[in-house]
């Protein structure tokens, strides 16, 4: 990374792993020699996600710094006050102290669900209403982002990043934020390269990390 961050070059996404699998997929997937983890709050799996990382020191195949740990920060949390308490969730299920990355996952802010109420939140507000949808909260993108920064002077945090960003939005990002960017996480293959945005991405120095590459 620009910053002088190593990341490994391939990483084992957690999206869509049963939790009943989970914990057995990541200490097997470390033992092979896997060292980036990516996970999120709104994958649902964390805790097992944990687990996994939490047997694999405890045999010394890894220690932590020999990791790289990714998660991200879901649409329900952009507030300010909510940022620092969701990554301490995160951090809490996950079993470690810091991680390498913290990721806006969407540039959607959504209203606040707590955790008692349910968790993840995921992206319906209320899934008992007679109705259920998603709802929108007047959060803006740069609030959340400072919060973010503060992740990092806190020391919980090491890079910070953003997924599924546009051009647009990262040239806004840009424009603002004291502390630049150090990853983009995107949606990238064969059949949606996402060259241009790559190439901007690389021109602010900012790494691009692409999922579903298969």
């Amino acid at each position: 990374m620009s910053n002088g961050y190593n990341i490994p070059k391939i990483g084992l996404g957690l999206w869509k792993i049963d939790k009943s699998q989970c914990a057995e997929t990541v200490y097997n997937a470390i033992k092979i020699g896997y060292r980036l983890l990516d996970s999120a709050c709104d994958y649902g799996n964390e805790k097992e996600v944990g687990e996994g990382i939490k047997r694999a020191i405890a045999d010394g195949i890894v220690k932590r710094e020999d990791l790289w740990i990714t998660s991200k920060l879901w649409n329900t949390y952009h507030k300010k006050e909510h940022v620092r308490p969701a990554l301490e969730r995160t951090l809490k299920d996950l079993g470690v102290d810091y991680l390498d990355s913290y990721l806006v996952h969407f540039p959607i802010a959504q209203p606040f669900v707590p955790f008692e109420t349910r968790y993840p939140p995921e992206w319906i507000f209320d899934p008992q209403a007679d109705t259920p949808k998603m709802m929108i909260e007047p959060v803006p993108l740069f609030e959340t982002w400072f919060a973010m920064e503060e992740l990092v002077e806190s020391g919980l945090v090491k890079n910070i990043g953003v997924c599924n960003y546009n051009s647009g939005l990262l040239n806004d990002l840009m424009a603002y934020a004291n502390i630049k960017p150090a990853e983009l996480q995107i949606e990238s293959h064969p059949y949606l390269t996402q060259e241009r945005l790559i190439k901007l991405a690389k021109s602010y120095g900012i790494s691009a990390t692409t999922f579903s590459p298969l």
